[in-house]
């Protein structure tokens, strides 16, 4: 399966409009460039094309591949595109084998060459005995001999297991569990194979017949509790855990082999990512495969494109907020295409979330889940800071004498984070028009609630108020205020314990953690939620305690 559309898509014009003499020498080209591919590196569409075509596309002109991608699909781009020549042996200037041959010649199954082949044995399809059959080159077949040769002489010595042997690999397993109780069959195995030079494979499939046949006897007999979600969640805690705890030390304190472990790692993690709420807008074009490349390359800018236009920050603004002004602002054209990334990258982590079943979850899978949630959070936050300065523009034009401008801001930009998860790009709108009348809008509710807090506690003696002094600190004075409180915070929360600490940072978002529920930081401590709720309080009773000393007004208080 190709991993990127731009090969298969090159492969179907070549396929359909270059003559077949043509098509020959590209799979050779495609075959000559595969060899100088390194899976660390990334390379641009446009070389690869021109390697194998010798002239440069019109698509994708910012389109890098992963090398190990690159390798994946010029494997398949050879093979295909062959197949369409319809090659006969006569007419090849060299020695073909097909897959029996090679199996005979190193004495190996049909199977390992099959195996051979997805790790790197170019194959070709020619016309054998007038049907279309997979062949191997000679050249290609000692290139990959030459660069594996462990592995082909491994599958070389392979032959059927004696009684003796049999016996030998059922005795050295039952030893090694007995002493190494952490270890599982598949680490068993691994060591028995080196031992006896035989593969990996072989030995397992042994072991696995042997307990299959011999129930009363099993070395691996299956594991008949189950674990508790409690357990789960201390088995998470403690491999994520600062200390993190080893997963053979886990197997051996749990009572499991490391496989298991690793399943049970896997589905907390699953469980932690389907969690996570995920939203976005969809769009006919996500359901295109031609269109991938394009949605998820950078925005490609023309020659005669302006550069952007940089405004200059009003006068009076803290550092931070004036860093705002120098991230250009985007283009209509720019806007809709980094709405349409981050859109479609959200598509494609939901749709393979929705087929994850966390007891089954594999390690790729969320790998790739929480990779395409990343790149749509990056492109996310690129949206938000360049839209940043549109929250000060509005708050401060509804700064009044019982509003603040950084409480304002800060609402400001929580209304311009929902509005660009509830964007609609697709509709032609300007997003700034959009973000413009959510951010207006919030303030028009939360402006008169506040106002209305504040008139509930009017005392009746107004002019002593209006003849007081006006002891409001400035912008410059709130934000030293504020640093020097956090500082305090940060002394304060250092003098709890490890999980309280944990508990309150969580629950009140502080430091910018994420804000959890009873129930989440229970499941993630493995207690339960009333044990969550009593920690808490005690915490905060510290806090009290520790504030009032050193005279402090906390709000979480």
């Amino acid at each position: 399966m190709y991993r990127h559309p731009a090969l298969k898509q090159l492969k179907e014009q070549q396929s359909r409009f270059t003559p077949k003499d043509r098509r020959v020498e590209q799979i050779d080209r495609a075959e000559g460039l595969l060899a100088e591919i390194a899976s660390e590196k990334r390379y641009p569409y446009e070389y690869l094309c021109f390697r194998i075509t010798g002239f440069r596309p019109e698509g994708f002109p910012a389109l890098l591949l992963d090398g190990v991608d690159v390798q994946n699909d010029l494997r398949l781009f050879i093979e295909d595109l062959s197949a369409t020549v319809g090659q006969k042996l006569e007419q090849v200037n060299e020695p073909v084998l097909t897959v029996d041959a090679v199996g005979r010649r190193y004495n190996v199954s049909t199977r390992t060459v099959n195996r051979w082949r997805l790790q790197g044995l170019v194959a070709r399809r020619f016309v054998i005995d007038g049907r279309t059959k997979v062949g191997f080159l000679e050249s290609s077949l000692k290139r990959f001999v030459d660069t594996h040769q462990e592995q082909v002489e491994r599958g070389t010595r392979f032959r059927q297991l004696t009684d003796e042997e049999r016996e030998d690999i059922i005795r050295r397993a039952r030893r090694l569990a007995q002493v190494g109780r952490h270890y599982g069959l598949i680490e068993i195995a691994r060591r028995i194979a080196r031992k006896m030079e035989r593969s990996t494979e072989t030995v397992r499939t042994t072991l696995k017949a042997y307990d299959r046949d011999h129930p009363d006897r099993a070395i691996f007999p299956p594991s008949t509790d189950p674990l508790d979600e409690t357990d789960k969640s201390k088995i998470h805690r403690l491999y994520a855990g600062s200390r993190g705890v080893s997963v053979e030390a886990l197997a051996a304190q749990f009572g499991r082999t490391r496989s298991s472990i690793y399943r049970i790692l896997n589905e907390m993690r699953a469980r932690r990512i389907l969690s996570t709420k995920l939203e976005f807008m969809p769009n006919e074009s996500f359901s295109d495969s031609k269109q991938a490349a394009e949605i998820r390359s950078p925005f490609a800018t023309t020659a005669d494109s302006k550069a952007p236009r940089k405004t200059k920050a009003p006068k009076g603004l803290p550092p931070y907020l004036a860093s705002l002004y120098e991230v250009p602002l985007l283009s209509r054209e720019q806007e809709a295409h980094l709405f349409r990334q981050m859109n479609y990258l959200k598509h494609l982590a939901h749709g393979r979330r929705e087929v994850i079943d966390p007891a089954k979850a594999k390690t790729a899978d969320l790998d790739k889940i929480e990779t395409l949630q990343e790149e749509a959070l990056a492109v996310k936050n690129q949206i938000i800071r360049a839209n940043l300065r549109l929250v000060v523009s509005i708050a401060k034009r509804h700064v009044g004498p019982s509003n603040n401008f950084f409480e304002l801001v800060s609402d400001g930009n929580m209304s311009l984070i929902r509005a660009v998860e509830k964007f609609d790009y697709a509709r032609g709108n300007k997003f700034s028009t959009y973000a413009s009348w959510a951010i207006m809008k919030n303030f028009a509710r939360t402006i008169p609630e506040e106002n209305f807090r504040r008139d509930r506690f009017v005392t009746g003696h107004e002019e002593m108020f209006e003849a007081a002094a006006d002891n409001r600190m400035d912008e410059h004075e709130y934000e030293s205020a504020q640093k020097r409180m956090q500082e305090a915070v940060k002394g304060m929360l250092g003098r709890l314990d490890e999980r309280e600490r944990r508990i309150i940072i969580s629950r009140f978002g502080i430091s910018g953690a994420n804000e959890q529920t009873l129930e989440q930081l229970g499941r993630e401590l493995g207690i339960t939620k009333e044990r969550v709720r009593q920690i808490e309080s005690r915490a905060q009773d510290k806090l009290r305690k520790i504030a009032s000393e050193e005279k402090l007004d906390l709000p979480m208080l």
